[in-house]
């Protein structure tokens, strides 16, 4: 489906992207776009896929801009076919203190891609959004839930065929930037305690490769307006901190600082006001959007009679990974397994 066709990822110098690059750079697609607005993880990314593949890196092509200037995406849509918007501000601390920040790229940034892509009739844009949108308790959570309210609301304007909007929700990234796995494993390394936050509080966990089969699903199956969740196992954070040490065979001395501002105990991938209408896909969950239209009479007069049983999919209450199910986890993660070599030949 991807035979000759062009993809812009936006924010495509970060860990997705790059992911999105390993899967797809030697494959039969046309051409890869990848729109930032950082030239120095640009010109760092150009390197290393000229070294790592080059007879395949003149597919990928480099726009600088940012998602808040909607020009900037104009100039690099030209042509698209299809669109992974994946900029976003995504550290918690960071669109704590400065929210507006957070609303500017997360919030306008997704606006202004839908409408640059609506203009330039691309086929298909998978957003990707985070747990932290379902039931928000800190900036970064509300900012990316009123990203998937544009997303579904944008859907609505133009006609499916012409461009269908869709939305991925996932939980965290393992060894992605800013995560908390390269953490422990500078901790261990400098001889510092592993700090974590609470040893009882959950995440779901999963894969690059995971986050990226995810979008490729939503890009197959979804419909426009769907946000669509993979049903990710998860783990306690003291079990996770475990099985980083034992993978190093580091005797690391565990300090709990506790729970910090803008953090929960679990975190929810699926609503109950969205489990009433969600429609389980086996190892998904898609969640259609609300059809009506902007006769809000029908707010006040009809509503739904029948409602799914599930009830809210979280951390909580998905499949809990034990040490050894999350070490094998771990130990699937190229970068796991080369910072595991260089510590034991160091």
């Amino acid at each position: 489906m991807f035979k000759d066709k062009t993809l812009l990822i936006t924010g495509g110098t970060g860990s997705f992207g790059n992911a999105v690059l390993d899967r797809f750079l030697n494959t039969d697609i046309g051409e890869i776009r990848i729109f930032s607005r950082d030239e120095k993880k640009q010109d760092d990314m150009r390197h290393l896929y000229q070294a790592k593949l080059p007879e395949m890196s003149d597919k990928i092509k480099f726009y600088i801009g940012n998602v808040r200037d909607i020009s900037s995406i104009k100039n690099a849509m030209h042509g698209v076919d299809y669109v992974f918007h994946a900029a976003a501000l995504k550290q918690v601390p960071s669109c704590e203190f400065f929210p507006m920040e957070a609303v500017k790229t997360n919030v306008l940034g997704t606006d202004n891609v839908l409408t640059a892509g609506i203009e330039e009739g691309v086929k298909s844009i998978i957003c990707l959004s985070t747990d932290k949108a379902a039931y928000p308790v800190n900036a970064m959570g509300t900012s990316k839930a009123m990203m998937e309210k544009v997303i579904v609301a944008k859907s609505r304007t133009v006609k499916p065929e012409k461009t269908k909007i869709c939305c991925t929700r996932y939980g965290n990234v393992l060894c992605s930037r800013g995560s908390v796995v390269p953490l422990f494993i500078e901790q261990i390394k400098s001889g510092k305690p592993i700090t974590v936050t609470d040893p009882d509080m959950t995440r779901f966990i999963m894969s690059l490769d995971e986050a990226v089969d995810l979008v490729l699903y939503a890009f197959e199956n979804a419909e426009s307006g769907d946000i669509m969740v993979q049903k990710a196992p998860a783990c306690t954070i003291g079990v996770l901190a475990r099985a980083v040490c034992e993978l190093f065979n580091a005797d690391t001395e565990t300090r709990i600082i506790g729970i910090r501002h803008g953090e929960k105990m679990y975190e929810t991938l699926l609503t109950n006001e969205e489990c009433a209408h969600a429609v389980d896909l086996g190892g998904f969950y898609r969640v259609p959007c609300d059809k009506r239209d902007l006769n809000y009479d029908k707010f006040f007069i009809k509503g739904d009679e029948k409602r799914n049983k599930i009830t809210e999919f979280n951390s909580n209450n998905t499949r809990m990974l034990s040490i050894e199910q999350v070490k094998e986890k771990l130990l699937s993660l190229p970068f796991i397994r080369e910072e595991i070599a260089a510590w034991e030949n160091r």
